[in-house]
């Protein structure tokens, strides 16, 4: 029953980008040449929220209510309201402070899990690499569309 709501939560976040998705707003920005192709980001982060659900429900079937599931449920609510501040909202500059918090709260998680689950702590680190660039990305478009 756990993991099945671990999947869940992940599956609830991910709906996020269903929702709110690039479209045609993004479509006319201008982005930089190393700007992954479009079938990447379904594609990774499909990979993800696996990862995410299963690190998770790993956390809390070793340690139940604990400052490490406090920050995955944290970093699952900032990782779903990203898509609504840049393509809902188009304010990249919100999305951007937003996935700083985000990539601090996934940190804080890889910190705080290891003692608990060492493969829980190393699920999330392709997580925050993928942030990592897409807040580089969103660095990126937001400079090279700073005077529209």
């Amino acid at each position: 029953m756990a993991a099945a709501t671990f999947a869940l939560l992940a599956f609830l976040a991910a709906m996020s980008g269903a929702v709110f998705k690039p479209g045609p707003w993004y479509d006319t920005l201008r982005k930089p040449s190393w700007t992954p192709p479009k079938w990447a980001f379904p594609t990774v982060w499909s990979i993800l929220y696996v990862m995410i659900a299963y690190a998770g429900w790993d956390i809390w079937t070793k340690a139940g209510w604990s400052f490490a599931i406090a920050l995955w449920v944290v970093q699952l609510i900032l990782n779903g309201c990203w898509s609504w501040f840049f393509f809902g909202l188009k304010r990249m500059d919100l999305a951007l402070f937003e996935l700083g918090l985000l990539w601090l709260t996934i940190l804080g998680f890889i910190v705080t899990a290891w003692p608990i689950s060492a493969l829980a702590s190393l699920l999330f680190v392709p997580y925050l690499l993928w942030v990592s660039a897409a807040g580089l990305l969103n660095l990126s478009v937001l400079r090279l569309n700073a005077a529209e």
